[in-house]
């Protein structure tokens, strides 16, 4: 994906898209991956980078949703494990079967664990490894050895899908462009272009370098998330008939994570909580070498592109952590910690919490022709992205073709190799493209150097993602091409100096975009990952080019 080529390619006069997709989290890029796929003309734009919001901020599952089938959710839980078995079978490089424990601490609790899940297994496939089974004490203490064990009368044990969220959705951005779409970031939607009122494309403008560029097209989809109203409002037609349109209502809802070291929870096993005070269940997740803990979920009013834990959902996760771990976390050791919007469809009265509210998503065509979609989680995204491509299909007088995701295997798919447990080695990710990437450390061998003796990640991933992932920003590439922000924030913040300078070689930026991006990311880290201080940082260490 070379980013001055796709926007070359958006430039052509007299070009009329089939699809116009606006938003790159997983809604969007799964539905440029099933229009492109069936042969439609599709162009995403992207105003920040792809997965910048909510898609990058999950808790890491690809699952039914046990806490779903209690609710007596069953449709949704079934197509979400036939969506988890798909991209088990479409994904493997990305997604990997993970066991879990659910403790039981009173007596007939581990019975009633046990149906629960036996019950989900019987919905889903038979790619995960494995099935529901009970565990006496001693193994449960086996399987999670730092668990508290007073009282502890045995578990159950599950498996359930695991993935890397911000790596699968630049794998599918990867994907939709291997099947011709144009794809494009830092491309913001600045209006609606419409004749009469129908709305017929959109005008972008390059947050690079101030250019504007109109996209004319036969179906508009606002696949935005949190931020749809913003699009909404650019609607003239829309705006008019407010009262008048059955639109949907939005409701934000917060869920924040929190970063450990692994020590706390050593192995490969994941630990669901299943009884928290909110009524919630809480997951305790190996996950790149680090511990996760999450998520939470309170109610928020405004939508924030940069949201941040709150005080009280800090100490709620470290409180739960703390009473089934055996040595209870503090903030002091917190490596990482990040929130994420859930964009949910209310309903009714409106008076259900978020907790409560679906997860299934929800389509809505406005008279003017723009389709807006709301809600639904990463686990359906590709079901979500066949339903939009069907429906713009319908209603915007395109060829009808038949939908090819289900069995479409995604960009650097490689054969798995059979695995009973753990999770993958962090760079099983790029999939076959670890090819590519260890082809630039034997062409430059300066590149295999660590970014930071705390990450897992080279030189050379920074310039793989310049290159071929359309990675523009020193944020960009430590949020989401490597998550080094969500491992550990301060590692990442020591780091920003030498990614700036790769990027600025690669992508021929000057000195003081250097210093900018150093500062901003910085700042970032600082202000809404990091839960201390930096110590002993150098602020000069961005002065030298060591690649040059």
């Amino acid at each position: 994906m070379k980013r001055s080529e796709m926007i070359a390619a958006m430039e052509e006069r007299g070009t009329v898209w089939d699809v116009i997709i606006i938003g790159g989290g997983a809604t969007g890029l799964g539905a440029a991956v099933e229009a492109a796929s069936r042969g439609h003309r599709t162009v995403l734009v992207e105003a920040d980078d792809f997965a910048k919001g909510t898609s990058s901020r999950s808790t890491k599952l690809i699952h039914g949703g046990v806490r779903y089938l209690r609710q007596g959710r069953i449709g949704m839980v079934r197509q979400s494990l036939r969506e988890r078995e798909r991209l088990l079978q479409n994904a493997p490089h990305v997604v990997h079967s993970l066991d879990f424990v659910i403790p039981s601490y009173r007596w007939g609790s581990r019975t009633f664990y046990y149906a629960g899940l036996r019950a989900y297994d019987l919905l889903a496939g038979q790619l995960i490894s494995g099935r529901a089974r009970r565990l006496s004490s001693s193994d449960t203490c086996r399987y999670l050895p730092t668990l508290r064990n007073e009282s502890l009368r045995g578990s159950v044990l599950y498996a359930d899908g695991q993935f890397d969220d911000a790596r699968l959705a630049i794998t599918l951005a990867r994907t939709a462009a291997d099947h011709g779409a144009i794809l494009v970031n830092s491309m913001p939607v600045e209006r609606l272009l419409q004749n009469g009122s129908r709305v017929t494309g959109v005008a972008v403008r390059d947050r690079q370098t101030g250019t504007e560029i109109l996209l004319h097209g036969r179906v508009v989809l606002n696949a935005t998330g949190v931020f749809a109203e913003e699009i909404l409002q650019m609607d003239a037609t829309s705006v008019r008939n407010n009262n008048a349109e059955d639109r949907p209502q939005v409701a934000l809802s917060q869920g924040s994570h929190l970063v450990l070291d692994a020590s706390f929870l050593p192995g490969s096993t994941a630990l669901m909580i299943p009884e928290t005070d909110d009524g919630r269940v809480l997951f305790a997740i190996p996950w790149h070498g680090r511990l996760l803990l999450g998520t939470t979920d309170i109610a928020v009013n405004v939508a924030s592109r940069e949201p941040r834990p709150l005080e009280s959902e800090v100490d709620y996760l470290l409180d739960h952590a703390g009473r089934y771990l055996q040595t209870r976390p503090q903030r002091s050791d917190i490596r990482s910690q990040f929130s994420g919007l859930r964009p949910l469809v209310r309903s009714g009265s409106g008076s259900l919490s978020t907790a409560r509210l679906s997860r299934e998503h929800f389509i809505h065509t406005s008279s003017s022709g723009l389709i807006t979609v709301i809600g639904g989680k990463w686990t359906t995204y590709r079901q979500m992205g066949e339903d939009l491509i069907n429906h713009a299909e319908s209603t915007g007088g395109l060829t009808r073709k038949e939908s090819k995701t289900a069995q479409l295997k995604l960009h650097g798919f490689v054969t798995p190799e059979r695995r009973t447990e753990g999770p993958l080695q962090i760079s099983a990710v790029y999939g076959s493209d670890n090819e590519g990437i260890s082809n630039l450390v034997r062409a430059r061998p300066e590149l295999a150097e660590r970014l930071d003796s705390r990450l897992p990640y080279r030189a050379a991933e920074v310039v793989w993602a310049a290159q071929k992932e359309l990675a523009i920003s020193v944020e960009d590439v430590l949020a989401r091409r490597t998550r080094a922000l969500f491992l550990d924030a301060h590692a990442a913040a020591e780091a920003a100096p030498l990614v700036a300078s790769l990027l600025a070689h690669e992508n021929a930026m000057t000195e003081s975009w250097k210093q900018q991006q150093i500062i901003a990311f910085r700042n970032l880290a600082l202000n809404s990952y990091a839960a201390g201080h930096f110590h002993g940082m150098n602020h000069d260490s961005c002065s030298v080019n060591p690649f040059k």
